[in-house]
């Protein structure tokens, strides 16, 4: 859920939009040339457009599975635990210094059953989870609600992860790093998605038996997974894995840099990542949600002007977003013109882009995070162009975009109620979760992250690592690592 306040002479104003809507985005051809990040590249890996999915004409894995119903599912998953504990088997030893040891048994129900097995000593029934169990080295999920549903918005691979998560606490437990009396569970659970990050890699590389990962749209939808599933609560004591924002984080650390870097992961890590972004509503009756209107986006664009120092200010034109311009294509609902340096918005279109829709009855989560600020970044990544035509930068390149993604992490970070972009009481603030909105439009379709005429590079991770070096830098290091 994406949150966001205004603030006009000291009174608090929210609402809420209404439809949700995606946007269109061009990949940019061309040789990359930044001499820090390929935008062409995922973590050193080519960024492939190839499947994504089980291998076919592979055999199955030989695991027993209690309480199967010999579905697709349990196949799926049986095949993931046999990938995870081969790359375990020589992972493991080589990190911890002693042996492997495998899950002692997989066990799989339908939480609609009241007869189902027991896991971890309790009953099945509603439980619509995957999970480890420490007390008995045993890996269980539900085949019915969860894992299906995974599977279905977000492909085969997705699934997999939740199973390389869970996995991830059996490596946890076995090797003595993260234990349940010593360790918080913010940090347990960062490892396991760390840990499930290094997996995914490992299926990247095509080095998994029965599974295949390009890192274009298939890495995609892994990340929409961990932001699809994460907390939703940020007052809620029980939410431990973090945020959607921290859970990809988490993700990309394994996927980069491998298992060493997951073990590194502890509150002190954590809490740098945090610096000083939202972590708690202090309102309990604020949502976080702003309407998109023309008050607010005029607000954010008072906001953006004293962030940066620039020698010539970009004009406002919330007329429409087809602003005639000679030299740029427009790019619904927010165009920048380099001609005029001016930056029209279609309003209602915007507002369309920041709606909040929930899930139905019959879904257990929304495949993507809209909200009030993933309408707002892209009126930030918009404003950064005319940042970039100010600084003498190329508006039409994969740097341009990766710059503009960067540049709209600092004025993110710069919004933060501890760090004010309007020390005198006016403005906009950030608030919970808009992060996790901003990643989720990232990788839906990355028009935040894009040229002047609105190309993108083809790598969500690539996207959103781009965003978290603003978030957690500033202007210098998107000019630096983006040129």
């Amino acid at each position: 859920m994406t949150r966001c306040r205004l603030r006009t002479a000291g009174v608090g104003v929210l609402a809420s939009a209404a439809v949700a809507v995606s946007g269109c985005t061009l990949s940019i051809d061309g040789e990359a040339r930044s001499t820090y990040d390929d935008p062409y590249k995922v973590a050193g890996l080519d960024v492939t457009s190839g499947p994504s999915g089980a291998r076919k004409g592979v055999p199955d894995a030989d695991l027993p599975v209690t309480g199967t119903d010999g579905g697709e599912i349990d196949r799926i998953v049986a095949n993931a635990v046999s990938d995870i504990e081969d790359y375990w088997r020589t992972e493991f030893p080589a990190l911890f210094g002693r042996d492997f040891e495998p899950i002692t048994e997989l066990i799989s129900w339908d939480p609609r059953d009241s007869d189902g097995p027991r896991f971890c000593g309790d009953s099945t029934e509603d439980v619509v989870n995957a999970g480890y169990c420490s007390l008995d080295h045993t890996i269980g999920w539900d085949r019915a609600l969860l894992v299906p549903e995974v599977a279905e918005k977000f492909g085969t691979v997705a699934a997999v992860s939740v199973l390389a998560h869970e996995y991830g606490h059996a490596v946890q437990t076995k090797a003595g790093i993260a234990d349940a009396d010593t360790t918080g569970g913010i940090v347990r659970e960062q490892q396991a998605d760390c840990f499930a990050g290094a997996f995914m890699r490992h299926i990247a590389e095509g080095k998994s038996p029965h599974f295949t990962l390009n890192t274009s749209d298939g890495l995609n939808k892994v990340l929409a997974a961990a932001v699809a599933i994460g907390d939703t609560d940020p007052n809620d004591p029980e939410n431990v894995h973090g945020s959607p924002f921290e859970r990809v984080t988490a993700t990309q650390i394994g996927f980069t840099d491998g298992p060493p870097s997951c073990i590194r992961i502890d509150e002190s890590e954590i809490d740098a990542r945090r610096a000083d972004l939202p972590q708690r509503f202090t309102d309990a009756y604020d949502d976080g949600e702003l309407a998109v209107t023309e008050e607010s986006i005029e607000a954010f664009f008072t906001s953006f002007q004293r962030i940066f120092d620039l020698s010539e200010q970009p004009e406002l034109d919330l007329g429409g977003a087809d602003l005639g311009c000679e030299d740029a294509v427009v790019t619904e609902p927010v165009s920048y013109c380099p001609a005029t340096n001016t930056i029209g918005v279609s309003v209602d279109q915007l507002a369309q882009r920041g709606a909040q829709p929930y899930p139905s009855r019959t879904e257990l989560f929304q495949a993507t995070r809209t909200g009030d600020y993933n309408a707002y970044l892209l009126l930030a990544s918009r404003y950064t162009l005319a940042l970039q035509r100010d600084r003498g930068d190329d508006l039409r390149s994969p740097q341009t975009a990766l710059r503009a993604a960067c540049l709209s992490g600092v004025i993110t970070a710069a919004l933060s109620p501890d760090n004010p972009a309007t020390p005198d009481g006016g403005g906009v603030w950030l608030s919970p979760g808009d992060l996790d909105e901003a990643v989720s439009g990232l990788l839906t379709d990355g028009l935040a992250a894009s040229d002047v005429d609105g190309r993108t590079v083809p790598s969500g991770f690539s996207r959103i690592d781009a965003f978290r070096t603003g978030v957690l830098g500033n202007e210098q290091s998107c000019e630096s690592r983006y040129r």
